[in-house]
C-alpha cells in the first residue's frame, strides 16, 4: 500500500491565503464575461430549488448545518469582513436602493391616512392597514408588470 504525501494542514492553508488573492483578476474577467448567463442558468434550475427546500427532512438538515456553523463563527465573519464591506457596499448599491424603493415612496406619498389618534387608537391601526394594503397592491401590480 503506497502513502500519498500530502504538506501539512498549516502550509496548504498559508498557500491558500497567499496565492489566491493572486487570482482577482481572473475572477473579474469571469464576472464581467461569464461563459453562461447567470440569470438564463438560475431561473432553469427553479424546479432544482423547489425539489432541494421541499426535500423530506429539509429543516432538520438546515438545522444541523446552522448548528454545525454556530454563532460564533457567523459573528466572527461579519466582524472581520462585513464591517470593512459594510459602508462600501451600501454606496456601490445606492442607485439599486432608490430604483427598488423608489416606487414604494411614491406610493407611500399618494396614500390619503386618517389624522393620527391618540396612542393606542384604533384609528392608528387603521392607517398602518390602509398604508399597508397600498403597498402590498403597488408590490403585486411591480410583480405582475415584471418589475
Amino acid at each position: 500500500m503506497v502513502h500519498v504525501k500530502v504538506r501539512d494542514l498549516t502550509t496548504i492553508a498559508e498557500k491558500w491565503v497567499s496565492e489566491t488573492p493572486k487570482r482577482a483578476p481572473y475572477y473579474e474577467a469571469g464576472v464581467k464575461a461569464p461563459k453562461e448567463d447567470w440569470a438564463t442558468k438560475a431561473s432553469a434550475a427553479a424546479p432544482v430549488y423547489k425539489a432541494a427546500v421541499t426535500a423530506p427532512n429539509i429543516d432538520k438538515l438546515y438545522a444541523g448545518g446552522v448548528k454545525k456553523a454556530g454563532t460564533a463563527k457567523w459573528q466572527k465573519k461579519a466582524i472581520e469582513l462585513g464591517v470593512a464591506r459594510f459602508g462600501p457596499g451600501v454606496s456601490a448599491a445606492k442607485d439599486d436602493y432608490a430604483s427598488g424603493f423608489g416606487p414604494y415612496r411614491d406610493e407611500i406619498e399618494k396614500v390619503d391616512l386618517p389624522e393620527r389618534g391618540p396612542r393606542g387608537a384604533d384609528i392608528n391601526w387603521e392607517r398602518s392597514k390602509k398604508l399597508g394594503k397600498a403597498l402590498n397592491l403597488k408590490r403585486l401590480a411591480l410583480k405582475a408588470a415584471g418589475s
